[in-house]
């Protein structure tokens, strides 16, 4: 299975002084071809950062798969900065322009989010009881107003995303994962006040050393392509992203006891939490 085309990596790269193609290499552990099982499984539906391809959450995605998850990344074809379609025709990103309304970009994204459920549950692989979406960045703020929009959705998780309007009063259970910009006195003050409109289950952690783009991909690509790197290492946050994304999707849709929920651990003091 390719990772990114020859166009996609040209796009991603173009700012930078690396060969354009140089992602096309990149190593996944997913095949096209993989039957599908025949019990009807939990989903998780995941949207990435505004301009990033759906590409860029493969290293979340896989150890979901693995974990029994079906799931299913969306690529939102006029964001990313390109996307090839199976004719070999590629589109580029039209929406990325100076001053772009993000509220409504996240009502675009809540769009396709819910057109792609309403294919997937025509398949009759999912269990419709169990639904969540997670997102990274504009992905993850997207979440946030799918969930009040689909009451199919019963959990969602936001990975560093500005949230745009700040979230109205939300009863489901939503994760939030961030950089240290993501304290309550932070820059971002989307999320203290999105924060104090969540009734239901609600767990907001930061990761110290992490920059936005350590919850995806980018995190163990940027320093295998001598790119600039946050402190923490991308190995590292991604294991650390891992963990607690798979527990809160455990707690929520399969019902399971998860200690890692609540409240710091030995294995991970990078993970800070905050009430």
């Amino acid at each position: 299975m390719t990772y990114l085309t020859k166009e996609e990596s040209a796009a991603v790269l173009k700012d930078f002084d690396v060969p354009p193609e140089s992602l096309t290499a990149t190593r996944v552990h997913a095949r096209v071809t993989a039957p599908p099982s025949r019990a009807r499984l939990p989903l998780v539906l995941m949207s990435p950062g505004f301009s990033f391809p759906r590409a860029t959450l493969t290293s979340l995605a896989e150890d979901l798969a693995s974990r029994g998850y079906l799931v299913a990344a969306v690529e939102h074809t006029y964001e990313s900065v390109a996307t090839t379609f199976p004719d070999g025709r590629t589109t580029t990103c039209l929406a990325c322009v100076r001053g772009q309304d993000g509220e409504k970009v996240a009502q675009g994204r809540v769009a396709d989010l819910r057109f792609v459920l309403d294919q997937l549950l025509r398949r009759g692989l999912v269990d419709r009881s169990r639904i969540a979406v997670v997102g990274h960045s504009m992905g993850g703020n997207s979440a946030a107003h799918a969930m009040l929009a689909d009451p199919r959705v019963k959990a969602g998780a936001n990975l560093d995303g500005t949230f745009q309007p700040v979230v109205p009063k939300l009863d489901k259970p939503f994760l939030m994962v961030g950089s240290p910009r993501h304290v309550p006195d932070g820059g971002d003050t989307t999320w203290p006040r999105s924060w104090a409109n969540m009734t239901g289950w609600k767990r907001w952690i930061t990761v110290a050393g992490a920059d936005h783009s350590s919850f995806v991909d980018y995190a163990v690509l940027r320093p295998q392509l001598g790119l600039p790197a946050p402190e923490l290492d991308g190995a590292r946050a991604l294991r650390i992203t891992r963990a607690y994304l798979a527990a809160f999707l455990d707690t929520h849709l399969r019902g399971r006891d998860e200690p890692l929920l609540d409240g710091p651990s030995k294995a991970y003091p990078e993970v800070r939490f905050w009430k």
